[in-house]
């Protein structure tokens, strides 16, 4: 069994916040957590692993596994590795190179407000993803 995952998300963005409900959807095992980039648990996070702290306009997701962190493309193929067939297979991501990779990711990044929305505060979650939601 692997050890549980925290996702840091942009929780005001309606694709990020899709993204985990997503994830938590497919997760059986539960592996994931999940907290706003913006919240005192990611902020806590991002101190002990040394990574520089969200933004007021968070533009990267990050998947936080005991000490290590991954972001952008990295962490979507790291989620993804963690999920069950077929989400797994789009690991296959990785063989290609990192800065072409985060350079699509930023590009999504820098249009999902524009494509997809943004809301004044997180979403109101489900029971079941409320339970693995940390603030």
């Amino acid at each position: 069994m692997q050890e549980h995952a925290l996702i840091l998300f942009d929780g005001t963005c309606h694709l990020c916040s899709g993204v985990v409900q997503f994830v938590a959807k497919r997760d059986r095992a539960a592996q994931f957590r999940f907290a706003p980039l913006t919240g005192p648990t990611a902020r806590r996070e991002c101190e002990r692993l040394g990574i520089q702290p969200p933004t007021a306009r968070p533009d990267t997701i990050v998947v936080i596994a005991g000490s290590k962190a991954w972001m952008r493309s990295d962490a979507v193929i790291e989620i993804a590795r963690r999920l069950p067939w077929p989400w797994r297979s789009c690991v296959i991501a990785s063989v290609l190179p990192r800065p072409f990779r985060d350079a699509i990711y930023r590009w999504v990044a820098r249009n999902r407000v524009r494509w997809f929305g943004n809301a004044n505060a997180c979403a109101l979650p489900s029971p079941e993803l409320l339970s693995r939601l940390l603030i």
